[in-house]
């Protein structure tokens, strides 16, 4: 049933050639075809994140909650909602104030559609919905906490590591020191919180 949610690329971009404002009102058109076969309240969430790496503001973070209040503002709550949603995460944080703040509005009654992915904080949002739709080609990632992109459990593994190294053989405290000196000195206790 949700099979025209995962078309290709291809035949989204023939279809988006025919529109006025082509991305624009072919993500609508998709959008109201699935609010007409559920019923059911339809927002989407997605970033661009595997088209422009390396932008920090393609992450969920504090600003995304008055995008989210302000697509739901004026919808019929008792429709319950499907959230379309791609992202790579972003700030935990971010993402526990998005979702209690769904759940409050939609008792629970939220659906999540992942077309591609939904990494790290994304994944987190998909595992709080009710239900979670996914295609054959669709993914969730590994809910790593990062500081600064860099996984905060691999950091504290390496200093596990260095420490037992150090502890096997006093000579490898050359090696690790460099490696451990390009982190500031609060870093591994930011890692552990995280």
């Amino acid at each position: 049933p949700y099979t025209t949610l995962f078309r290709s690329l291809k035949e989204l971009q023939v279809e988006a050639g025919k529109a006025v404002n082509p991305l624009d009102a072919v993500r609508r058109s998709y959008l109201k075809q699935l609010f007409e076969y559920t019923g059911r309240n339809v927002i989407a969430y997605y970033s661009g994140f595997l088209s422009k790496p390396g932008i920090q503001l393609l992450d969920i973070n504090d600003e995304d909650m008055n995008g989210f209040m302000m697509a739901v503002h004026k919808l019929d709550r008792s429709r319950g909602l499907d959230l379309v949603l791609h992202t790579p995460g972003g700030s935990i944080a971010s993402t526990e104030a998005i979702v209690g703040y769904l759940h409050q509005l939609f008792s629970n009654d939220i659906r999540v559609i992942v077309p591609q992915v939904a990494m790290s904080a994304g994944t987190m949002i998909a595992c709080s919905a009710r239900v979670v739709i996914m295609g054959k080609q669709s993914s969730l990632g590994p809910i790593d906490p990062q500081i600064r992109g860099i996984p905060a459990q691999g950091v504290i593994n390496e200093f596990q590591q260095a420490l037992q190294d150090y502890k096997d053989d006093n000579a490898s405290l050359a090696i690790w020191q460099n490696i451990i000196q390009k982190y500031h000195p609060t870093f591994l206790g930011q890692c552990r919180q995280a």
